[in-house]
């Protein structure tokens, strides 16, 4: 018989046999998360010319293929980086915002105790009770302070572990990554397990960080991490890893290493959960651990300053009551030196940030560079770079600090972090034990027509000095422009006069010592009036103190203490909102790559239960002509017997 109905009957139950299985494998993987649908492709055999005709021997599957849109698939990882980035950002801030909503409360809250102190000692300047109720306090509020820290420390720890958790999770994608690619060259990329695995791996790596995939030879790919090195490089996997930062070890760097080299990963060009995480660390969570420190150092300057105005009840200058905003702890903690700097220097500098004036402190961070010539200071919150002035050892020119150059000097390249309220809420503390050591009553007072522009300050007070007066008898010191001064008695008579000397000016006579931060305006003159009597009812010092709570001494005279942590608990929750519309938005935008992958390569159940009854039904046509087959031939083997 010249067409074999038989061989055609069994290609065509081969046939329909290989579109059940792929059908089936279809309908099994349906819950499988990366699977990619599979076809089979089903062609013709070849035919041949009979009686002037071209009669088909049957058909073949030459190819099970798997349903893969490539650009589809990029579309995707790059939409599920954008989300898991947003996602991170929010779930961060989330928790930042919580912090300071919820236990950060306590800082304004003790602060608002400690005012109400105050007010109370204003009341009762001699009261013993009220005096011991005024230092717990301050040390509350200090307390308070060291608190919100370590929360925020934890906080740092936490997300430097989650940087190196997922540096170890990307190290085992592209180990694998590498291992799949060395698998797939020995078949030629055919095995759609192996891809859909691979496809897997590299979307997961798209949570992490930016990928770019790059096809290689052989069916593989070779992966870019963060648009800035290769991660994977065919069968060859690179290795992340962290190291302590180049300034603060706290705050690691990402590297990553390939054989002996190691190099610092730019945190700014990685995107997804790591990318989001640096940014979190170095962008919100380090400047709200500042500002934090500003409010601290602003607490600590403004009591300190004001006590240093007043008399104790011994008839003594009032000390700290908090850690003084210089102290050499403060001071060393405030700057880091690069790893880079200079090895070979044999007299490396040892630096030290002392703070000149509080409320012009910003909270933000800087950058100190020597390039052999000049020192540059580079905010690293705004970009602006100025440049120092170097006046004997001392670096000035800064937002209210001065930079010393404590021992050594600094060669061509060095740099430095300089964080001027770094550390300061961990290490605010409460110096003053006694509460007698308060400073409620006032040593001097300003004429009510002074000149606005003077303002002096009380060093210090020698109760040895037979001319220091007491109360009764007043001193009245009347200071000009020039700085030239006159000092009168209660009467008003003119009994001594003299010229202020020193940077900054002092004047110094009958037993105290008083400085002048600014002089009056140009031919306009002050009056101060001194009683270093020390009586127990004065309380013009404690008043002074309790009007702190209303005074605008931050941030360049335009917020109070308090505005200063409202600012920042106000930013921590902008931010917040913000994060939480970018991730609605990448979620929107993450669903369309993904409907779009699953519409050409998901599983649809509908189509795979009609493509199984077609293929079924096929199997049975192409079996029944078999049996046809077999019965005509039967028939003629029949007939010729």
């Amino acid at each position: 018989m010249a067409i074999d109905l038989l061989n055609i009957a069994r290609t065509g139950v081969y046939s329909a046999q290989a579109q059940l299985g792929v059908t089936s494998n279809n309908i099994s993987n349906v819950n499988t998360e990366g699977y990619n649908r599979q076809v089979a492709t089903q062609v013709t055999d070849n035919s041949y010319l009979l009686g002037g005709n071209y009669f088909g021997t049957g058909s073949y599957v030459n190819e099970v293929k798997r349903i893969y849109n490539d650009f589809a698939a990029r579309e995707m990882r790059s939409s599920q980086t954008a989300l898991s980035g947003a996602e991170t950002t929010h779930t961060k801030l989330s928790q930042l915002d919580e912090l300071f909503s919820k236990v950060g409360i306590a800082v304004p809250s003790s602060l608002n105790d400690f005012y109400a102190s105050l007010n109370s000692l204003a009341d009762q300047p001699s009261d013993s009770g009220i005096r011991q109720n005024l230092l717990t306090s301050a040390n509350q509020l200090a307390v308070s302070f060291n608190q919100i820290d370590g929360y925020l420390s934890s906080e740092m720890s936490q997300t430097n572990d989650e940087i190196s958790s997922i540096a170890t999770r990307i190290n085992e994608i592209s180990k694998e990554i590498a291992q799949i690619n060395l698998e797939l060259q020995k078949n030629q990329g055919t095995d759609p397990q192996l891809l859909d695995k691979q496809d897997t791996l590299i979307q997961e790596l798209s949570k992490y960080a930016e990928v770019n995939v790059v096809p290689i030879e052989g069916g593989g790919r070779s992966v870019m991490f963060g648009s800035s090195f290769m991660l994977v490089s065919g069968q060859v996997a690179m290795t992340l890893g962290t190291q302590p930062g180049v300034s603060y070890p706290t705050e690691p760097d990402l590297t990553y290493t390939l054989g002996n080299t190691t190099l610092k990963v730019d945190a700014s060009k990685i995107g997804g959960q790591l990318g989001a995480l640096f940014d979190y660390r170095e962008n919100i969570l380090q400047p709200a651990n500042q500002q934090l420190g500003l409010l601290a150092l602003g607490v600590a300057d403004a009591f300190n300053t004001q006590q240093a105005q007043g008399l104790d009840l011994n008839g003594n200058v009032g000390q700290n009551i908090f850690t003084d905003i210089n102290d050499a702890t403060f001071a060393s903690s405030r700057v880091a030196a690069f790893k880079s700097n200079d090895a070979t220097n044999p007299t490396p500098a040892s630096l030290g940030v002392s703070l000149t004036d509080v409320s012009e402190l910003t909270g933000n961070s800087y950058e100190l560079k020597f390039d052999g010539t000049d020192y540059q200071l580079t905010n690293l919150q705004t970009a602006e770079v100025s440049t120092l002035t170097l006046n004997g050892s001392a670096l000035e020119g800064g937002n209210g600090f001065v930079i010393n150059i404590l021992v050594g000097s600094m060669v061509s390249g060095d740099r430095f972090e300089i964080r001027p309220t770094g550390n300061a809420a961990q290490q605010i503390k409460v110096e003053m034990t006694d509460p007698a050591g308060i400073a409620a009553a006032g040593a001097y007072s300003a004429d009510a027509a002074n000149s606005a522009d003077a303002q002096i300050r009380l060093i210090s007070i020698d109760r040895s000095n037979a001319a220091l007066p007491s109360n009764g008898s007043e001193l009245s010191y009347t200071i000009d422009s020039a700085g030239n001064y006159s000092f009168s008695n209660d009467t008003g008579s003119i009994i001594g006069s003299g010229v202020a000397a020193g940077t900054p000016m002092q004047i110094n006579s009958n037993g105290f010592v008083f400085q002048i931060d600014s002089l009056p305006a140009t031919g306009e003159s002050a009056t101060y009036t001194f009683d270093f009597s020390g009586a127990s009812g004065d309380n013009a010092n404690a008043i002074a103190m309790a009007k702190l709570s209303d005074s605008q001494i931050m941030n360049g005279g335009k917020a109070t203490l308090t505005d200063v942590y409202e600012q920042t608990k106000l930013s921590v929750g902008s931010d917040t909102k913000a994060a939480e519309v970018r991730v609605s938005s990448a979620q929107s935008i993450y669903d369309q790559a993904y409907n779009r992958v699953q519409t050409e390569s998901g599983v649809n159940l509908d189509e795979e239960a009609a493509n199984l009854l077609r293929f079924q039904q096929a199997y049975q046509a192409s079996a029944r002509v078999m049996t046809t087959a077999n019965t005509i031939f039967d028939t003629l083997f029949n007939a010729v017997r």
